[in-house]
């Protein structure tokens, strides 16, 4: 069983939004309150966010949206774009997710690459606790920089990486 990684498409959104959604639920358990991981129209908005992010003229002009299939199904989804917050960054990861069941198969990195130039600089938000999210990105060459927001009541610290870092 290998997993192929590939741009994602508008057909592909119940997948990207249920990747979403269950891995939410298998990573953030304790951290997001139950009320935002059980609400009964979690898939439904997250189905609306990935339609609007590959019907979006600014994502497909500037950003990069990926799918990790296995078997015909979307087992990882990741997306980059500029981040309006902070033009320093037009290369952002806005989401990496996989399912728990395909962690250590590569494709997280598989991903990573199809969203990143790591020849420019990134950055990235993760949740803080999360240390093997942070693990994988200081794999990657991300750095915590000291910055860090809350939202939805969980901790998020950004994490940023050079071209002068590690590639992978």
């Amino acid at each position: 069983m290998t997993i192929s990684v590939r741009p994602a498409e508008l057909a592909d959104v119940p997948g990207l939004a249920r990747v979403h959604v269950e891995s939410w639920r298998e990573t953030y358990r304790g951290q997001f309150s139950d009320e935002i991981l059980d609400d009964p129209t979690f898939i439904e908005r997250r189905e609306q966010f990935w339609t609007n992010v590959l019907t979006s003229k600014r994502i497909s002009a500037n950003g990069r949206v990926a799918a990790a299939v296995l078997d015909g199904e979307i087992v990882g989804v990741a997306l980059a774009a500029p981040f309006d917050g902070d033009p320093a960054w037009d290369q952002y990861l806005w989401a990496l997710y996989t399912y728990e069941s395909i962690h250590e198969q590569g494709a997280g990195s598989a991903l990573l690459a199809a969203v990143i130039d790591f020849d420019r600089p990134a950055a990235l938000y993760v949740a803080d606790p999360n240390p093997r999210a942070r693990t994988f990105y200081r794999k990657h060459g991300f750095q915590p920089d000291g910055t860090f927001k809350v939202e939805d009541g969980v901790r998020e610290i950004r994490m940023t990486r050079t071209p002068a870092a590690t590639k992978h």
